[in-house]
């Protein structure tokens, strides 16, 4: 057996060898960001809540009433099987209401709140008819837990019980109402 002593490098070889290291390394880097982004790749899903909304109505203008509640219920998320649980919703809201033409804007900050207790918060905000319902974006603003980092959101479509609006000069009225809240196509990405 034949031992070969290696023969020190030339300062042109040393730096030739760390130039390899160095493409190496940034080829990695690349691979390592490209896999990090397919990791982080935009998911869509169609996912519904049924919700059960409280809270007092107050004439808050010569035309206009505002209703300041909270609506929650579960969620759903559809499936090739139908849908299937996927946690809790709740959501503090102001409606507002134009008694002469029935138009109607609302604004709410959500959050869902998943089995294992991990949580997505959202913003919404919709206009439409009362007595029909409204539609508007939904903006995902963060989350907890297995849903840290997570952006996203979709078009929201409300609809619900809605009554006549009853107003007592003076006195809130309080109202109950059950409805839908629907995403047709909500997007998320987490990091």
């Amino acid at each position: 057996m034949t031992i070969r002593h290696a023969e020190p490098r030339s300062a042109v070889s040393g730096v030739r060898h760390l130039g390899r290291r160095a493409v190496r390394l940034v080829t990695l880097t690349v691979v390592m960001a490209a896999t990090s982004a397919a990791f982080a790749a935009e998911e869509k899903i169609t996912a519904f809540s049924v919700w059960v909304g409280s809270g007092p109505v107050i004439q808050t203008g010569e035309n206009r009433a505002t209703f300041s509640g909270a609506f929650s219920g579960a969620v759903y998320v559809e499936t090739e099987r139908g849908p299937v649980p996927a946690g809790l919703m709740i959501c503090p809201a102001i409606l507002e209401i134009d008694l002469t033409s029935g138009e109607q804007q609302a604004t709410a900050h959500c959050q869902f709140v998943a089995q294992d207790g991990s949580s997505i918060f959202a913003d919404l905000s919709c206009s439409g008819i009362h007595l029909v319902g409204c539609n508007g974006p939904m903006e995902i603003t963060g989350g907890t837990g297995r849903f840290a980092g997570v952006t996203g959101g979709g078009e929201s479509i409300i609809r619900g019980n809605f009554r006549e609006i009853r107003v007592e000069p003076g006195k809130p009225v309080t109202e109950t109402v059950t409805g839908i809240l629907y995403w047709p196509e909500l997007t998320y990405s987490l990091p």
